[in-house]
């Protein structure tokens, strides 16, 4: 699989995925493609993370079976629990650089918040 994948490749890699769901989830903006303009016309053009996406809404919408509403509110609650595990991860790496008595107040603070 290369980085950018059209439409047909999309289509072929993801057994679930109909051209139907994706024009669904691409004119919902649960996924958002780039458009190419070329000398033949105009297509969309899909990278990895796009595919993973699309496995992910196949996955919701036919495992959980969810209508197109609960699929936003769902997929906007994963970007968000994505968003904030990068957030920790940053916080985590910027306190492996501090010295072990900032390191330990920092965990004694947090211990204390969580309850």
């Amino acid at each position: 699989m290369t980085d950018q994948l059209t439409e047909d490749e999309v289509l072929a890699a993801i057994p679930t995925l109909t051209r139907t769901r994706l024009v669904a989830f691409v004119e919902s903006e649960l996924i958002i493609p780039l458009r190419l303009e070329h000398a033949g016309g105009s297509g969309l053009v899909f990278h990895r993370v796009d595919c993973a996406r699309l496995h992910l809404l196949c996955d919701l919408t036919d495992g959980l079976d969810l209508d197109e509403a609960a699929l936003g509110v769902v997929i906007t609650l994963i970007d968000q629990l994505h968003a904030t595990r990068n957030d920790l991860l940053a916080i985590a790496r910027a306190l492996d650089g501090e010295t072990p008595d900032v390191r330990a107040r920092i965990g004694s603070a947090v211990v204390r918040f969580q309850r």
